[in-house]
């Protein structure tokens, strides 16, 4: 059993864990991942980051992030920039990554590990930066899918891995015949598209 003396802080890129899990065929319930960690150690905070297009009548993800800033969790969004590309297609484009970098290194000082829900190699960086500040890093993602959701870069430079899969009997969604709810916290997809839905 831990002493709970170990302070840890919960970083989670909502579209990346969202299209991880999705991958190995399960849904996160936030409500489950918020106590596995809680039980582990000394939570001191959990983030989770998202970009959202603002100027939709209705967001998927609007029950979802109500759902988490009511229940323990810090979520940080930011408008979504529409962009077209060189074949005249319509996209979207919201990074989280600076967000995300900031917080971890403000947080830094305060904190004995930090655990990344990401593959995103992009983060390698930030988790050297904050493993030169003395902090464990732990980061959670996924090899068994082809091909792996996490960069090589990445998986190197965590002190920790952890496929999303060896916890997927600690942090899926019961889907045992019950239909599925925004207050469950995975009822909606956790990334960055959104789409219009009926009110």
């Amino acid at each position: 059993m831990s002493s709970k003396s170990n302070r840890i802080a919960l970083f989670i890129d909502g579209a990346n864990l969202h299209a991880t899990a999705r991958t190995l065929g399960f849904d996160i319930d936030f409500k489950r991942l918020l106590k596995e960690f809680e039980g582990r150690d000394s939570l001191l905070r959990a983030f989770y980051y998202t970009a959202v297009i603002e100027d939709q009548e209705y967001s998927s993800l609007r029950p979802l992030t109500d759902w988490l800033s009511y229940n323990g969790y810090t979520v940080v969004t930011k408008a979504v920039k529409e962009f077209t590309d060189a074949g005249g297609r319509r996209k979207v484009k919201g990074s989280m990554h600076v967000e995300l970098a900031v917080d971890a290194m403000d947080l830094a000082d305060q904190i004995d590990q930090m655990v990344l829900f990401s593959g995103d190699g992009d983060f390698r960086a930030l988790v050297e930066a904050v493993q030169r500040r003395g902090v464990r890093v732990t980061v959670i993602s996924t090899i068994s899918s082809q091909p792996p959701m996490i960069a090589n870069e990445l998986r190197r430079q965590a002190d920790v891995f952890t496929d999303l899969v060896e916890l997927q009997s600690s942090l899926a969604r019961d889907q045992s015949g019950r239909p599925a709810r925004a207050a469950s916290g995975a009822a909606v997809p956790a990334d960055a598209k959104v789409s219009p839905g009926r009110r």
